[in-house]
């Protein structure tokens, strides 16, 4: 084949790799800046996980809507350029040269499909059909891209790092640009080079890989903190770990594991002193620094998801912070789950009732932006818990 198709077109890997994007739609482990994937755990299998990638993206408008006409039970029915796309339709759109040529096409079908602009052709051997492309800013394009990465690097190849972290839903990473994926070839002495590929010769062991839906390999979540948090300040760092918690993905007792597995690696020494810090109550990246805050400014709050009941028992408020000797609740508000006015709406009446059942107590309320000013809030939290003391000393 010529070198339009052999080299990759780079015109369309353009088309295919956004410019700009974030691939979260609205995260379990919530906030406004943070771009991760959300992803739902379902039975273990292999090496003890499953995802279901499509969970939760049902209305997105992207590959799954248009995955739902051409998935045949037996693609090879079919004739070769309908098997070929029903094969990539199983594969987040995307195939391999030797997968299209199963189905009967041959080079000059594919040298025909790229020059039409139907199909791309991101990597070597490597094809995506166009019309099966995710659209930009999508969970499903960063599977896509990982899904392309990993057909061209071969069997071993599995995705790893800051884009595992990402596909496994864990939040408290800056946003994903849109292009780079994170890949892992074990012991690999020459890295190839592939556009848009950040590419490791970690040795990743089989036990450490879970295959997602359509064959996409991704490191489990334990192995994906043990590589990504190294790199991390502490803020982003403490927010993964709460995520791994919070979501089921790792319990407190793999964390003692992880230690020592982590034993003599760089970055070791800090990844403990981290892990203490962890507290998978936490729901949401905002939560996590609000708490980091409080704790370095010597008022760390008394409980997390603290329950407030009536007089009958039943439930009236789940708070995110509780200071119980300043009689003090702190709200964390990010732009996803508390800025729709249905949500607002909802708050603003739990706050109501919870005013008139508990007079004595106070409430305040945190942002994004108040992170820039952590006095900001430390002034707010001691406020309380000074007029707790003044209450204190008048009884």
């Amino acid at each position: 084949m010529g070198q339009g198709t052999e080299e990759g077109d780079l015109r369309a890997v353009e088309d295919l790799v956004p410019v700009r994007g974030s691939v979260g739609s609205r995260p379990v482990f919530g906030g406004a800046d943070q771009g991760g994937v959300r992803g739902r755990c379902g039975p273990s299998t292999g090496a003890g996980w499953a995802v279901a990638p499509w969970v939760g993206y049902a209305d997105s408008g992207g590959v799954s809507s248009a995955f739902s006409d051409i998935s045949p039970s037996n693609p090879c029915a079919l004739d070769p350029m309908a098997a070929a796309v029903a094969v990539a339709a199983g594969q987040y759109g995307v195939l391999s040269w030797p997968q299209a040529r199963e189905c009967g096409l041959n080079r000059y079908d594919l040298r025909r499909m790229v020059r039409r602009r139907e199909w791309l052709h991101p990597h070597l051997q490597v094809y995506v059909v166009r019309r099966l492309m995710p659209g930009a800013g999508t969970p499903e394009r960063l599977r896509c891209l990982a899904m392309a990465a990993q057909l061209a690097l071969g069997a071993r190849a599995c995705v790893a790092g800051p884009t595992a972290a990402r596909l496994w839903g864990m939040q408290g990473l800056d946003r994903w640009d849109g292009r780079q994926v994170h890949m892992v070839v074990p012991a690999v002495k020459r890295p190839r080079k592939l556009i848009g590929v950040d590419l490791h010769g970690w040795n990743v062991r089989p036990e450490e890989i879970t295959v997602f839906e359509g064959g996409l390999r991704v490191t489990d979540p334990g192995r994906t903190l043990r590589d990504t948090v190294p790199a991390l300040g502490r803020e982003r760092a403490v927010c993964l770990m709460d995520s791994a918690l919070n979501q089921g993905l790792l319990k407190q007792g793999d964390v003692e594991t992880m230690n020592r597995v982590m034993r003599g690696r760089a970055g070791c020494v800090d990844m403990r002193r981290w892990w203490k810090l962890a507290d998978g109550r936490a729901q949401s990246p905002l939560e996590t620094r609000i708490r980091l805050i409080c704790q370095d400014g010597g008022a760390p709050p008394d409980a997390l998801q603290h329950r407030f009941t009536d007089r009958e028992g039943r439930t009236v408020a789940v708070v995110d912070f509780w200071w119980e000797r300043a009689r003090l609740i702190g709200e964390a508000d990010g732009l996803g789950p508390h800025s729709t006015p249905r949500a607002l709406a909802r708050d603003r009446k739990r706050q109501n009732a919870l005013q008139m059942l508990y007079p004595d107590v106070r409430i305040v309320r945190f942002t994004w932006a108040d992170l820039k000013q952590p006095n900001y809030i430390l002034e707010l939290v001691a406020g309380g818990s000074h007029r707790g003391e003044t209450a204190m000393g008048k009884g």
